[in-house]
Protein backbone atom coordinates (compact mmCIF):
# COMPACT_ATOMS: atom_id res chain seq x y z
CA UNK A 1 0.00 0.00 0.00
CA UNK A 2 1.23 3.86 -0.93
CA UNK A 3 1.31 6.39 1.68
CA UNK A 4 0.96 10.10 -0.23
CA UNK A 5 3.77 11.71 1.38
CA UNK A 6 4.14 15.81 1.00
CA UNK A 7 7.17 17.20 1.64
CA UNK A 8 7.46 21.15 1.48
CA UNK A 9 11.38 20.09 0.40
CA UNK A 10 12.14 20.20 -2.99
CA UNK A 11 15.67 19.60 -5.16
CA UNK A 12 16.25 23.01 -4.72
CA UNK A 13 16.34 22.99 -1.25
CA UNK A 14 18.35 20.23 -1.04
CA UNK A 15 20.80 21.27 -3.61
CA UNK A 16 20.88 24.81 -1.43
CA UNK A 17 21.53 22.67 1.92
CA UNK A 18 24.28 20.88 0.43
CA UNK A 19 25.68 24.38 -1.05
CA UNK A 20 25.17 25.65 2.55
CA UNK A 21 27.04 22.79 4.13
CA UNK A 22 29.79 22.67 1.72
CA UNK A 23 29.38 19.16 0.48
CA UNK A 24 31.31 17.03 -2.30
CA UNK A 25 29.32 17.10 -5.83
CA UNK A 26 28.97 13.38 -4.96
CA UNK A 27 27.12 13.86 -1.70
CA UNK A 28 24.50 16.24 -3.58
CA UNK A 29 23.99 14.18 -6.01
CA UNK A 30 23.18 11.22 -4.03
CA UNK A 31 20.46 12.89 -2.10
CA UNK A 32 19.34 14.73 -5.54
CA UNK A 33 18.76 11.08 -6.87
CA UNK A 34 17.18 9.52 -3.28
CA UNK A 35 14.47 12.91 -3.21
CA UNK A 36 13.13 11.72 -6.87
CA UNK A 37 12.93 7.72 -5.88
CA UNK A 38 11.07 8.54 -3.04
CA UNK A 39 8.05 9.42 -4.42
CA UNK A 40 7.98 5.92 -6.02
CA UNK A 41 8.74 3.86 -3.30
CA UNK A 42 6.84 1.98 -0.63
CA UNK A 43 7.16 2.46 2.99
CA UNK A 44 8.16 -0.26 5.05
CA UNK A 45 5.86 -2.83 6.12
CA UNK A 46 6.74 -3.73 9.37
CA UNK A 47 5.26 -7.82 10.73
CA UNK A 48 2.18 -7.22 12.24
CA UNK A 49 2.37 -3.29 12.57
CA UNK A 50 0.45 -0.74 10.33
CA UNK A 51 2.05 2.32 10.28
CA UNK A 52 -0.16 3.91 7.66
CA UNK A 53 -1.46 6.48 9.64
CA UNK A 54 2.00 7.33 11.68
CA UNK A 55 3.36 10.63 11.14
CA UNK A 56 6.44 10.16 9.07
CA UNK A 57 5.85 13.59 7.19
CA UNK A 58 4.48 16.60 9.39
CA UNK A 59 7.70 18.32 10.61
CA UNK A 60 10.28 20.83 10.11
CA UNK A 61 13.95 20.66 9.40
CA UNK A 62 15.14 24.26 9.87
CA UNK A 63 16.16 24.65 13.66
CA UNK A 64 18.48 27.26 15.31
CA UNK A 65 21.48 26.23 15.81
CA UNK A 66 22.51 24.97 19.44
CA UNK A 67 24.58 26.74 21.25
CA UNK A 68 27.80 25.77 21.66
CA UNK A 69 27.98 24.14 25.65
CA UNK A 70 31.32 26.08 27.47
CA UNK A 71 31.05 23.62 30.39
CA UNK A 72 29.33 20.22 30.56
CA UNK A 73 28.45 21.29 33.99
CA UNK A 74 25.39 23.80 32.26
CA UNK A 75 23.65 21.09 30.27
CA UNK A 76 20.48 20.24 31.60
CA UNK A 77 20.38 16.95 34.38
CA UNK A 78 18.86 14.45 31.82
CA UNK A 79 21.54 14.89 29.47
CA UNK A 80 24.47 14.82 32.60
CA UNK A 81 23.34 11.49 33.91
CA UNK A 82 24.35 9.75 30.42
CA UNK A 83 27.64 11.03 31.48
CA UNK A 84 30.73 9.75 33.98
CA UNK A 85 31.19 12.60 36.31
CA UNK A 86 34.37 10.86 37.82
CA UNK A 87 36.31 10.66 34.64
CA UNK A 88 37.59 13.69 32.34
CA UNK A 89 34.99 13.79 29.55
CA UNK A 90 37.11 12.92 26.37
CA UNK A 91 36.09 11.33 23.53
CA UNK A 92 32.58 13.28 23.73
CA UNK A 93 30.79 14.40 20.96
CA UNK A 94 27.69 16.28 21.61
CA UNK A 95 24.67 17.28 19.14
CA UNK A 96 22.32 19.90 19.54
CA UNK A 97 19.79 20.14 16.98
CA UNK A 98 21.57 19.94 14.08
CA UNK A 99 24.90 21.52 15.69
CA UNK A 100 27.98 20.61 16.92
CA UNK A 101 27.77 21.71 20.57
CA UNK A 102 31.27 19.91 22.25
CA UNK A 103 33.68 17.87 20.68
CA UNK A 104 36.31 16.00 22.65
CA UNK A 105 38.65 13.79 21.46
CA UNK A 106 42.12 12.41 23.20
CA UNK A 107 45.39 13.88 21.41
CA UNK A 108 46.76 10.16 21.93
CA UNK A 109 43.86 9.10 19.26
CA UNK A 110 44.62 11.43 17.21
CA UNK A 111 48.09 11.06 17.03
CA UNK A 112 46.95 7.45 16.41
CA UNK A 113 44.78 8.62 13.38
CA UNK A 114 41.38 7.67 14.72
CA UNK A 115 38.35 9.87 13.08
CA UNK A 116 35.19 11.14 15.21
CA UNK A 117 33.82 14.08 14.58
CA UNK A 118 30.59 14.76 12.90
CA UNK A 119 29.27 13.72 9.83
CA UNK A 120 29.47 17.11 8.02
CA UNK A 121 33.10 18.00 9.14
CA UNK A 122 34.29 14.63 8.09
CA UNK A 123 32.58 14.63 4.32
CA UNK A 124 34.98 18.00 4.45
CA UNK A 125 38.04 16.64 5.98
CA UNK A 126 37.79 12.59 4.82
CA UNK A 127 35.65 12.72 2.42
CA UNK A 128 37.21 9.63 0.63
CA UNK A 129 36.80 7.85 3.85
CA UNK A 130 32.95 8.42 4.37
CA UNK A 131 32.31 8.50 0.20
CA UNK A 132 34.14 4.10 0.09
CA UNK A 133 31.31 2.96 2.70
CA UNK A 134 28.29 6.06 3.36
CA UNK A 135 25.15 3.93 2.06
CA UNK A 136 26.82 0.91 0.13
CA UNK A 137 28.01 -2.20 2.18
CA UNK A 138 25.03 -1.60 5.10
CA UNK A 139 22.05 0.36 3.89
CA UNK A 140 20.70 1.16 0.19
CA UNK A 141 18.88 4.51 -0.71
CA UNK A 142 16.39 2.64 -2.76
CA UNK A 143 15.17 -0.21 -0.02
CA UNK A 144 12.28 1.74 0.73
CA UNK A 145 10.70 5.23 0.95
CA UNK A 146 12.33 6.22 4.75
CA UNK A 147 15.76 5.29 3.75
CA UNK A 148 15.71 7.43 0.49
CA UNK A 149 13.84 10.43 2.57
CA UNK A 150 16.97 9.37 5.08
CA UNK A 151 19.79 9.36 2.28
CA UNK A 152 17.83 12.94 1.04
CA UNK A 153 17.30 15.31 3.80
CA UNK A 154 20.21 13.60 6.11
CA UNK A 155 21.03 17.14 8.78
CA UNK A 156 23.37 15.33 11.56
CA UNK A 157 25.31 12.51 12.56
CA UNK A 158 28.38 11.21 13.44
CA UNK A 159 31.50 9.72 11.71
CA UNK A 160 33.94 6.73 13.30
CA UNK A 161 37.21 5.46 11.86
CA UNK A 162 39.61 3.66 13.60
CA UNK A 163 42.71 3.46 11.45
CA UNK A 164 44.33 -0.79 10.89
CA UNK A 165 45.73 -2.23 14.44
CA UNK A 166 44.65 0.22 16.46
CA UNK A 167 43.05 -0.80 19.73
CA UNK A 168 40.88 1.91 21.50
CA UNK A 169 40.61 1.01 25.29
CA UNK A 170 38.05 4.19 26.35
CA UNK A 171 35.36 4.27 24.62
CA UNK A 172 33.53 6.98 22.74
CA UNK A 173 30.57 8.67 23.24
CA UNK A 174 27.80 10.57 21.11
CA UNK A 175 24.78 12.08 22.48
CA UNK A 176 22.42 13.14 20.13
CA UNK A 177 19.73 15.98 21.77
CA UNK A 178 16.93 17.13 20.19
CA UNK A 179 16.19 20.27 21.87
CA UNK A 180 13.63 22.30 19.08
CA UNK A 181 10.54 20.22 20.20
CA UNK A 182 9.54 20.06 16.56
CA UNK A 183 12.95 19.83 14.49
CA UNK A 184 13.02 16.42 12.87
CA UNK A 185 16.29 14.39 13.34
CA UNK A 186 17.74 12.75 10.13
CA UNK A 187 21.16 11.38 11.84
CA UNK A 188 23.37 9.19 9.94
CA UNK A 189 25.96 7.29 11.93
CA UNK A 190 28.94 5.64 10.16
CA UNK A 191 31.57 3.79 12.39
CA UNK A 192 34.22 2.11 10.65
CA UNK A 193 36.86 -0.74 12.45
CA UNK A 194 39.79 -1.11 9.96
CA UNK A 195 41.76 -4.11 9.77
CA UNK A 196 42.65 -5.93 13.66
CA UNK A 197 41.18 -2.77 14.91
CA UNK A 198 38.91 -2.60 18.00
CA UNK A 199 36.68 0.12 19.74
CA UNK A 200 33.62 0.48 22.09
CA UNK A 201 31.39 3.26 20.74
CA UNK A 202 27.92 4.60 22.99
CA UNK A 203 24.90 6.15 21.19
CA UNK A 204 22.39 8.29 22.99
CA UNK A 205 18.81 10.04 22.01
CA UNK A 206 17.12 12.41 23.85
CA UNK A 207 14.14 14.56 23.44
CA UNK A 208 11.41 15.84 25.25
CA UNK A 209 9.06 16.93 22.99
CA UNK A 210 5.72 15.12 24.76
CA UNK A 211 2.97 17.23 22.56
CA UNK A 212 4.50 18.95 19.88
CA UNK A 213 5.15 16.20 16.19
CA UNK A 214 8.21 15.56 14.75
CA UNK A 215 9.95 12.93 12.89
CA UNK A 216 13.30 10.95 14.03
CA UNK A 217 14.84 9.09 11.10
CA UNK A 218 17.91 7.59 11.91
CA UNK A 219 20.23 4.99 10.29
CA UNK A 220 23.56 3.96 11.57
CA UNK A 221 26.07 1.91 9.53
CA UNK A 222 28.64 0.12 11.45
CA UNK A 223 31.63 -1.60 9.52
CA UNK A 224 34.00 -4.06 10.97
CA UNK A 225 36.97 -5.33 8.64
CA UNK A 226 38.58 -8.34 8.93
CA UNK A 227 39.42 -9.50 12.77
CA UNK A 228 38.29 -5.58 13.96
CA UNK A 229 36.30 -5.52 17.12
CA UNK A 230 33.08 -3.36 17.20
CA UNK A 231 31.16 -2.91 20.89
CA UNK A 232 28.18 -0.80 20.02
CA UNK A 233 25.83 0.38 22.70
CA UNK A 234 22.62 3.04 22.28
CA UNK A 235 19.96 4.29 24.60
CA UNK A 236 17.15 5.59 22.66
CA UNK A 237 15.01 8.06 24.54
CA UNK A 238 12.63 9.87 22.01
CA UNK A 239 9.93 11.43 24.19
CA UNK A 240 6.24 10.68 22.92
CA UNK A 241 5.51 13.46 19.91
CA UNK A 242 8.73 11.53 18.10
CA UNK A 243 7.42 9.08 15.90
CA UNK A 244 11.00 7.16 15.05
CA UNK A 245 12.44 5.13 12.70
CA UNK A 246 15.55 3.82 13.57
CA UNK A 247 17.51 1.69 10.78
CA UNK A 248 21.05 -0.22 12.56
CA UNK A 249 23.26 -2.42 10.26
CA UNK A 250 26.18 -3.90 10.21
CA UNK A 251 28.46 -5.62 8.70
CA UNK A 252 31.39 -8.14 9.77
CA UNK A 253 33.89 -9.20 7.71
CA UNK A 254 36.68 -12.23 8.00
CA UNK A 255 37.27 -13.49 11.71
CA UNK A 256 35.35 -9.83 12.75
CA UNK A 257 32.69 -9.52 15.75
CA UNK A 258 29.92 -6.61 16.46
CA UNK A 259 28.46 -6.83 19.82
CA UNK A 260 25.00 -4.91 20.28
CA UNK A 261 23.78 -3.87 23.54
CA UNK A 262 20.23 -1.13 22.77
CA UNK A 263 18.09 0.45 25.40
CA UNK A 264 14.79 1.36 23.31
CA UNK A 265 12.66 3.57 25.86
CA UNK A 266 11.97 6.03 23.44
CA UNK A 267 8.12 7.41 24.12
CA UNK A 268 6.16 7.63 21.10
CA UNK A 269 5.66 5.15 17.76
CA UNK A 270 8.69 3.42 16.80
CA UNK A 271 9.91 1.11 14.00
CA UNK A 272 13.42 -0.32 15.06
CA UNK A 273 15.96 -2.70 12.90
CA UNK A 274 18.74 -4.55 13.90
CA UNK A 275 20.46 -6.20 11.15
CA UNK A 276 23.80 -7.50 10.72
CA UNK A 277 25.22 -9.88 7.73
CA UNK A 278 28.22 -11.84 8.89
CA UNK A 279 29.96 -11.70 5.41
CA UNK A 280 33.29 -13.13 6.23
CA UNK A 281 34.34 -16.60 7.45
CA UNK A 282 34.55 -17.02 11.62
CA UNK A 283 32.82 -13.80 12.19
CA UNK A 284 30.48 -13.41 14.79
CA UNK A 285 27.99 -11.10 16.31
CA UNK A 286 26.04 -10.47 19.28
CA UNK A 287 22.42 -8.59 19.41
CA UNK A 288 21.04 -7.63 22.72
CA UNK A 289 18.12 -5.40 22.95
CA UNK A 290 15.69 -4.30 25.88
CA UNK A 291 12.61 -2.42 25.88
CA UNK A 292 9.99 -0.83 27.93
CA UNK A 293 6.64 0.16 26.28
CA UNK A 294 3.51 2.53 27.99
CA UNK A 295 0.97 4.55 27.64
CA UNK A 296 -1.12 3.90 23.97
CA UNK A 297 2.68 3.81 22.11
CA UNK A 298 3.07 0.80 19.09
CA UNK A 299 6.46 -0.15 18.68
CA UNK A 300 8.03 -2.85 16.12
CA UNK A 301 11.14 -4.40 16.57
CA UNK A 302 13.16 -6.96 14.50
CA UNK A 303 16.53 -8.37 15.26
CA UNK A 304 18.17 -9.94 12.30
CA UNK A 305 21.11 -11.73 11.54
CA UNK A 306 21.95 -13.08 8.28
CA UNK A 307 25.00 -15.38 7.67
CA UNK A 308 26.66 -15.63 4.14
CA UNK A 309 30.34 -16.72 5.76
CA UNK A 310 31.30 -19.89 7.02
CA UNK A 311 31.84 -20.60 10.45
CA UNK A 312 29.53 -17.72 11.58
CA UNK A 313 28.01 -17.16 14.87
CA UNK A 314 24.94 -15.25 15.39
CA UNK A 315 23.12 -14.93 18.79
CA UNK A 316 19.88 -12.77 19.56
CA UNK A 317 19.12 -11.95 23.05
CA UNK A 318 15.34 -9.82 22.88
CA UNK A 319 13.71 -8.59 26.27
CA UNK A 320 10.62 -6.32 26.75
CA UNK A 321 8.18 -5.34 29.31
CA UNK A 322 4.90 -3.76 28.31
CA UNK A 323 2.54 -1.76 30.35
CA UNK A 324 -1.19 0.24 30.26
CA UNK A 325 -2.56 -0.20 26.51
CA UNK A 326 1.18 -0.38 24.69
CA UNK A 327 1.71 -2.88 21.89
CA UNK A 328 4.84 -4.58 20.72
CA UNK A 329 6.11 -6.57 18.12
CA UNK A 330 9.23 -8.81 18.84
CA UNK A 331 10.81 -10.10 15.81
CA UNK A 332 13.59 -12.15 15.90
CA UNK A 333 15.64 -13.12 12.67
CA UNK A 334 18.33 -15.93 12.02
CA UNK A 335 19.30 -16.64 8.75
CA UNK A 336 21.77 -18.95 7.37
CA UNK A 337 22.36 -18.48 3.31
CA UNK A 338 23.37 -21.20 1.01
CA UNK A 339 27.09 -21.85 1.50
CA UNK A 340 26.88 -20.75 5.16
CA UNK A 341 28.22 -23.89 6.58
CA UNK A 342 29.37 -24.77 9.54
CA UNK A 343 27.21 -21.83 10.90
CA UNK A 344 25.39 -21.07 14.01
CA UNK A 345 22.22 -18.75 14.37
CA UNK A 346 20.77 -18.65 18.23
CA UNK A 347 18.04 -16.38 19.35
CA UNK A 348 16.17 -15.82 22.37
CA UNK A 349 12.93 -13.35 23.01
CA UNK A 350 10.95 -12.54 26.25
CA UNK A 351 8.46 -10.57 26.71
CA UNK A 352 6.73 -9.21 30.13
CA UNK A 353 3.19 -7.90 30.49
CA UNK A 354 2.16 -6.38 33.62
CA UNK A 355 -1.54 -5.03 32.46
CA UNK A 356 -4.05 -6.60 31.04
CA UNK A 357 -4.50 -4.23 28.41
CA UNK A 358 -0.56 -4.60 27.17
CA UNK A 359 0.26 -6.82 24.20
CA UNK A 360 3.26 -8.34 23.40
CA UNK A 361 3.92 -10.48 20.33
CA UNK A 362 7.22 -12.60 20.31
CA UNK A 363 8.07 -14.02 16.92
CA UNK A 364 11.52 -16.16 16.49
CA UNK A 365 12.20 -16.97 13.01
CA UNK A 366 14.26 -18.80 11.39
CA UNK A 367 15.46 -19.32 7.95
CA UNK A 368 17.86 -22.02 7.04
CA UNK A 369 19.39 -22.55 3.59
CA UNK A 370 22.07 -24.75 4.51
CA UNK A 371 22.46 -28.50 5.79
CA UNK A 372 25.28 -28.61 7.85
CA UNK A 373 24.44 -25.83 10.64
CA UNK A 374 23.27 -25.19 13.98
CA UNK A 375 20.27 -22.96 15.26
CA UNK A 376 17.72 -22.98 17.86
CA UNK A 377 15.34 -20.20 19.54
CA UNK A 378 13.21 -19.61 22.37
CA UNK A 379 10.20 -17.36 23.14
CA UNK A 380 7.75 -16.83 25.24
CA UNK A 381 4.62 -13.85 26.41
CA UNK A 382 3.41 -13.69 30.22
CA UNK A 383 2.80 -11.86 33.40
CA UNK A 384 4.91 -11.66 36.02
CA UNK A 385 6.07 -15.10 37.60
CA UNK A 386 3.51 -15.39 41.19
CA UNK A 387 5.84 -18.34 42.31
CA UNK A 388 9.15 -15.42 42.09
CA UNK A 389 6.65 -12.76 43.85
CA UNK A 390 5.87 -15.03 46.53
CA UNK A 391 9.07 -16.27 47.27
CA UNK A 392 10.08 -12.32 47.28
CA UNK A 393 7.33 -11.35 49.39
CA UNK A 394 7.99 -14.19 51.70
CA UNK A 395 10.88 -12.70 52.86
CA UNK A 396 9.04 -9.57 53.36
CA UNK A 397 9.41 -7.39 50.30
CA UNK A 398 6.67 -5.66 49.88
CA UNK A 399 4.47 -6.56 46.17
CA UNK A 400 5.57 -3.35 44.81
CA UNK A 401 9.18 -3.89 45.34
CA UNK A 402 9.12 -7.65 45.11
CA UNK A 403 7.54 -6.86 41.21
CA UNK A 404 9.98 -3.79 40.79
CA UNK A 405 12.99 -6.57 41.54
CA UNK A 406 11.81 -9.57 38.92
CA UNK A 407 10.95 -6.77 36.28
CA UNK A 408 14.83 -5.58 36.53
CA UNK A 409 16.28 -8.62 36.98
CA UNK A 410 14.02 -9.80 33.92
CA UNK A 411 16.17 -6.90 31.75
CA UNK A 412 19.52 -7.22 33.52
CA UNK A 413 20.90 -9.54 31.09
CA UNK A 414 20.88 -6.43 27.99
CA UNK A 415 20.89 -3.48 30.41
CA UNK A 416 23.99 -5.06 32.12
CA UNK A 417 26.10 -5.09 28.64
CA UNK A 418 26.23 -1.44 28.11
CA UNK A 419 30.24 -0.58 28.02
CA UNK A 420 29.59 2.82 29.91
CA UNK A 421 28.65 2.56 33.60
CA UNK A 422 26.66 5.99 33.87
CA UNK A 423 24.96 5.32 30.62
CA UNK A 424 23.96 1.56 31.99
CA UNK A 425 23.10 3.68 35.54
CA UNK A 426 20.89 6.20 33.34
CA UNK A 427 19.28 3.63 31.79
CA UNK A 428 18.05 1.87 34.46
CA UNK A 429 16.98 5.09 35.76
CA UNK A 430 14.72 5.42 32.30
CA UNK A 431 13.12 2.12 32.97
CA UNK A 432 12.14 2.68 36.39
CA UNK A 433 10.32 5.57 35.71
CA UNK A 434 8.57 4.07 32.65
CA UNK A 435 7.78 0.67 34.57
CA UNK A 436 6.85 3.14 37.63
Amino acid sequence: MTVETKLPYDQDYITRFSQDNNEPDWMRDLRLQAIDQADSLEMPQPDKTNITKWNFNRFKLDAAKGEKIASLDKLPEDIQDFLDQEKTQQNLLIQRNHTVAYASLSQELADKGVIFTDIFTALNEHEDLVKRYYMKDAVSVDEHRLTALHAALMNGGAFVYVPKNVQLEEPLQVIFWQEDPEAAMFNHVLVVADDNSSLTYVENYFSQNREQETVANIVTEVIANNNAHISFGGVDNFAEGTTTYINRRGVTYRDARIEWALGQMNEGNTVSENVTHLIGENSWSNAKTVTVGRGNQSQNFTSQIVHFGKFTEGHILQHGVMKGKARSIFNGVGKIEHGASKSNAEQESRVLMLSKDARGDANPILLIDEDDVEAGHAASVGRVDPVQLYYLMSRGISRHEAERLVIHGFLEPVVGQLPIESVKTQLRQVIERKVY
